[in-house]
Parts: structure tokens; sequence; C-alpha cells
């Protein structure tokens, strides 16, 4: 299956979210840190990163910018997750180069849905 990097700094969300992306035999990969969220990416090279805007030290818009930026890592399709969603905060997210944007709280079985979506691409 797939590994996606999951980069959220809440326990509740990203445990819930972990755990029913294994059940569907995907592999994930859970860091709570923006410092942390770039350096996993360019270790572990993920089929799908679900990124938090709001992280301690470094935030999702530098991580996505990152991401997007590097040669090695453009291709990698970048899923924001955030409280965040005001049009400006959105279309920040989407000039930083992420690939869509789903709204926090969110319902869990739609964001399945989308995330699969981009793992079948």
């Amino acid at each position: 299956m797939s590994k996606i990097l999951l980069i959220e700094d809440s326990k509740p969300l990203g445990a819930a979210l972990k755990n029913a992306l294994e059940l569907k035999g995907h592999e994930v990969l859970w860091v709570a840190d923006g410092r942390e969220g770039f350096a996993s990416v360019k270790k572990n090279m993920p089929d799908l990163i679900l990124l938090d805007l709001m992280l301690p030290h470094v935030s999702g818009y530098e991580i996505c910018k990152a991401v997007k930026k590097d040669n090695g890592t453009w291709r990698i399709p970048v899923v924001i997750m955030s409280t965040l969603t005001k049009p400006e905060q959105k279309d920040r997210a989407m000039e930083a180069g992420a690939d869509y944007f789903i709204d926090k709280p969110y319902d869990l079985k739609a964001t399945l849905a989308e995330i699969f979506k981009f793992l079948a691409k």
C-alpha cells in the first residue's frame, strides 16, 4: 500500500487518522513538529503528505513551500488539513503549493475518501 506522512500536532486527530489509514493497509509515519516534518519528507519520500498548518517551530505553509520547491519532493501531493479556513488562509496554502485543503474539524469518512483519491492517482 501507500506510505503517508502525517504532520499533525494534535494527538487526538493524529491518532484517529493514523489508525484509520493503517486499518486500510497504509503505512503512516506521524510527526508532530514542523522541524521534523520536512526532514521526514526527505528521509522517507512518502506517497502523500497530510499537513497541518499550525505546528511547533515551522508552519505548514513553510513545509509545503519547501516540499514543492525541492527537486526531489515536488511531485509528492500535499493535502492541508487545518482550522485556518478563511479564504485568504486557504489561498495562502494553495499558493504555497498545496494540492488540496480539508477543513478541520473534519468528517473522518469524507476525509478518508478524499485522501484515497490522491493515493489512487
